[in-house]
């Protein structure tokens, strides 16, 4: 697709224009090089002004990127339709363009080559979701196209129950949900923004977001949850906590300074996922053990 187009966001723009192109299709062409600007790489929310030309090429998501059979990524569960992987914390889950490295699904395309064929894109090798690179735990991955594609209606859907371990600054209520939507920040591309005015959220187009947590623990000025989201919004465990005043620790982006350097990592983890498998629909449940520097963190507060 080729054409000159009129003020609009590169990301809204592709989903009006390109043929068959969805909100999530549109963030991978982008992530992954296939859109180009006035003949020059497009940039997620780019404004687009009147005149600019828009060249998109869905051939650019099917360069799959380079095997890395030596990456150290643990299987927790496969069959002739679901693999799940246990993602270590720092280590991103997709890759965004042919030529990355060290991430989920270099090891994935190793393993089962068949992937490349599997989900909109080659660079994500089956995966249904994603975790934030500072998360650990949980990844699940559609090893069929079909089964690809009925995971993806299940998270669609909120029909995929998720479990997320975390420990956050201060003392927290036993129980509480966070509702607010979630959208970008202006100005700060990585960041995410939860919205509380609605006339705010209607303007940045945010992301209706839904988190329930449950304290589990307490101590030293800490405290350890358990956290469901039945939505997946991007970071939305962490900017939902931080914006009730319980960020995450160890988190550079939504935590104050001291809190950021609490811990050696980020403080989130995937323990569970249950969802209905995609060939018979029973229920499926996988869990993820907390890794060795979660725990060594969590003694570290008496927990």
């Amino acid at each position: 697709m080729v054409r000159d187009v009129d003020a609009d966001r590169l990301d809204r723009f592709l989903v009006r224009h390109w043929s068959g192109c969805s909100r999530r299709l549109a963030r991978l062409a982008i992530d992954g090089g296939a859109v180009q600007v006035n003949g020059q790489r497009g940039r997620k929310g780019q404004p687009l002004q009147p005149g600019d030309t828009v060249r998109a090429d869905r051939r650019a998501l099917q360069r799959a990127p380079a095997a890395q059979p030596d990456l150290a990524v643990p299987l927790l569960y496969e069959d002739a339709e679901v693999i799940a992987v246990e993602k270590p914390a720092g280590m991103p889950s997709v890759a965004l363009r042919a030529d990355d490295r060290e991430t989920i699904v270099n090891y994935l395309i190793a393993r089962y080559p068949e992937l490349e064929a599997v989900g909109d894109a080659a660079f994500e090798a089956g995966l249904v979701h994603r975790l934030d690179t500072a998360t650990s735990g949980v990844l699940v991955v559609g090893r069929t196209d079909a089964a690809w594609r009925r995971l993806r209606a299940q998270f669609r859907e909120r029909a995929v129950d998720k479990l997320y371990l975390a420990v956050v600054q201060g003392r927290v209520r036993q129980r509480g949900t966070v509702s607010a939507p979630i959208a970008h920040r202006p100005r700060r591309p990585r960041e995410m923004l939860a919205c509380v005015d609605r006339e705010r959220a209607h303007a940045l187009r945010a992301r209706p977001a839904l988190t329930h947590y449950r304290r589990l623990r307490w101590q030293r000025g800490a405290a350890l949850l358990g956290v469901r989201i039945p939505t997946g919004v991007r970071h939305q465990i962490r900017v939902h906590l931080a914006s009730i005043g319980h960020p995450v620790l160890g988190d550079p982006l939504y935590a104050a300074d001291a809190a950021a350097r609490a811990t050696p990592r980020l403080m989130l983890h995937a323990a569970r996922i249950a969802f209905a498998h995609p060939a018979d629909g029973r229920r499926v449940i996988i869990r993820s053990r907390l890794p060795d520097d979660f725990q060594a963190a969590l003694r570290s507060f008496g927990m």
